[in-house]
């Protein structure tokens, strides 16, 4: 059972406000709101995390990505919502979830998930990871396997996102790595010194968003990064960017369904490679003209909402 609950009905003024359009007879228009509930619940060694809930029926467990919130998801929220029982979840540190000073691995983060689908008593549950929440995913898939879970929507994320010097051309596209060693430890330096607001920023420099969104909205998505401390950021982020998932990906046997973007800073041929990988899994490439840079879900929340709904049905 969740630690608390709640009503918080002027966030409503957030996700209500979301229109999705019907692209399906199963995504239905967000111009009624969803009514949305803030609920906490504590992991296995004591800390509290917040999460958004919204909707009934299949459950669909939402995992942001390294330093993003669960309010980001504000289109799934209010679009899923109207057809499952949809829950954002803010990991430890992130968003409104209590700031603790120690577990910022991507297998603590794995056991976080773990816990909280045993707190709610969810059963065949999809879970849906977008950029970091991927790698949160394969991590507890390595660790428990498909134990309460039925389907994956793996959003963005390369298999080893740091290269190695001697990797082929094709390993090195396949990986989808972005940095190499040098640049990791400067990233993570500038995030412990004090230059980590502008470090965060020029994160978001390419391939996070398309040109065509707002800059407001582009800033409203840097801000929430900064809910993350910017020390427990730079752990967080070393443990994401140091681990192969290689090994992994090949075992998941349930269905899958892989989004990537034609314009995102994660190389789209990654995506096909993760798609190969998985027996039957399905395979979504956003182009750049239709929001197809790193988060999608956001520039184009209908398009996104309809494959996902159609995926988990």
């Amino acid at each position: 059972m969740p630690d608390q609950h709640l009503t918080r009905r002027d966030f409503l003024a957030v996700v209500g406000s979301a229109v999705v359009v019907a692209t399906a007879p199963n995504v239905v228009s967000c111009a009624r709101a969803t009514e949305t509930e803030v609920s906490t619940v504590t992991t296995s060694d004591g800390v509290k995390l917040k999460y958004m809930l919204a909707g009934a029926g299949r459950p669909l467990v939402m995992i942001p990505g390294w330093s993003q919130t669960a309010a980001q998801l504000k289109y799934q929220i209010a679009g899923l919502g109207q057809n499952y029982r949809v829950i954002a979840v803010d990991m430890r540190g992130h968003g409104e979830s209590e700031k603790v000073n120690h577990g910022y691995k991507i297998s603590r983060l794995a056991k976080d998930v773990h816990d909280i689908l045993h707190k709610l008593n969810l059963h065949d549950v999809t879970l849906l990871g977008h950029s970091m929440g991927c790698a949160v995913i394969w991590c507890y898939w390595d660790m428990y396997g498909p134990e309460r879970i039925s389907k994956l929507v793996l959003v963005d994320l390369a298999p080893f996102i740091t290269e190695n010097p001697k990797w082929s051309p094709d390993e090195k596209r396949d990986a989808g790595a972005v940095l190499d060693a040098a640049g990791l430890y400067d990233f993570y330096n500038q995030l412990t010194g004090p230059d980590a607001a502008k470090a965060t920023e020029e994160f978001f420099a390419d391939g996070m968003v398309t040109k065509a969104m707002p800059a407001d909205e582009k800033s409203w998505i840097i801000q929430q990064n900064f809910k993350l401390p910017r020390r427990y950021a730079a752990d967080l982020f070393y443990s994401l960017a140091t681990q192969d998932w290689r090994d992994v990906i090949p075992r998941i046997n349930i269905p899958t369904l892989v989004v990537g973007g034609k314009a995102s800073f994660v190389p789209w041929t990654s995506q096909v490679w993760i798609s190969q990988q998985i027996r039957g899994s399905r395979l979504e490439i956003f182009e750049e003209n239709e929001g197809g840079a790193h988060f999608m879900f956001m520039e184009a929340p209908d398009k996104f909402n309809r494959i996902v709904s159609e995926f988990v049905g």
